[in-house]
């Protein structure tokens, strides 16, 4: 199987992909073409169908699986596979796991590195809010540890949440030992559950797309009333802490314009933030690097990074 990491400008390739997003849209001329999503689970590639009236060219939706024929281009520093003919594949044609993406580390490695940062958690009400979801709540722990953090922008990949969770906290860990102004148990709780709303913002692979509360609320909001919720289901737990913790999750976006329903106003929301935007940031522009193959040259305009990006010089 000819995976898309492996794709280089000039292939002609026969194989069978994920059709993850079909689109009908209009050439400068007015001419319609077909616009598509096609994933395996090294990554996903844009490709063109511009003959949409080709004998070559069946009938298939999106999520189905499709057996393509075409060419591999660059287009704006990425691949892009122009296809001349396309079919919905046979169910003998592929295996389902060839077509999810997945985290390149252990699941399973990652989530016992998370429930260690639970354990070292002081407070007993934030490790028994942190102990309800991730060690009490078996549904919930099957969701998150195969979740992707984003539709396609960074960490959208199975695991990809757990990950990206991950990191956050080794990054809020280091600055709770760098400032010890902050509070390191609200931090790291914070840290834990900062994205926890993406189970419900997101829907399972292969669709991996939002939900109708994603749309309407986003994770921030969901998130923040995931946690609100289980808090009322502990007695006693500190009032104020409790805004404080539902303060970071609202927050940690940093601006308004980012979606975060507040700013950072204490000093964990702030360093939550910082940790979020630079594993976000981190992921998103090795994502584009490991894409762009083999090219060394400029690889276009990235819409979060602000700018236009390319490999570092090996030499």
């Amino acid at each position: 199987m000819k995976y898309i990491d492996s794709l280089r400008e000039g292939m002609r390739i026969s194989e069978v992909y994920l059709c993850k997003s079909k689109q009908i849209a209009l050439t400068k001329t007015g001419k319609e073409y077909g616009r598509l999503m096609l994933q395996d689970k090294t990554g996903t590639v844009d490709a063109k169908i511009w003959n949409l009236n080709s004998p070559g060219v069946g009938t298939f939706e999106a999520l189905d699986y499709v057996r393509v024929d075409g060419d591999v281009s660059v287009f704006m520093g990425a691949n892009q596979l122009n296809i001349e003919r396309i079919r919905k594949a046979d169910q003998g044609e592929y295996l389902a796991e060839n077509y999810l993406p997945v985290s390149t580390k252990d699941i399973e490695e990652m989530y016992k590195s998370l429930l260690a940062f639970i354990s070292s958690i002081k407070n007993p009400y934030l490790k028994k809010l942190t102990e309800s979801y991730f060690t009490g709540d078996s549904e919930f722990i099957k969701k998150f540890k195969v979740h992707s953090a984003a539709k396609s922008v960074h960490h959208g990949f199975v695991g990809g949440l757990l990950e990206h969770t991950l990191s956050v906290a080794k990054m809020c860990e280091y600055f709770a030992g760098a400032y010890p102004m902050l509070n390191r148990d609200l931090l790291l709780t914070a840290a834990i559950f900062h994205d926890i709303g993406k189970v419900q913002e997101l829907s399972a692979f292969p669709e991996n797309d939002y939900t109708d509360d994603g749309q309407l609320l986003g994770h921030i909001i969901i998130g923040t009333q995931m946690v609100g919720d289980r808090i009322h289901t502990i007695p006693g737990f500190p009032e104020r802490l409790a805004a404080e913790l539902k303060h970071c999750i609202l927050a940690h976006h940093g601006e308004l314009e980012y979606g975060s329903p507040k700013k950072p106003a204490i000093l964990e929301a702030l360093a939550l933030n910082f940790a979020d935007n630079a594993d976000a940031k981190m992921e998103t522009m090795i994502e584009v690097l490991r894409g762009a193959g083999s090219n060394t040259g400029w690889l276009g305009y990235n819409r979060l990074l602000e700018t236009n990006i390319r490999k570092t010089t090996e030499e």
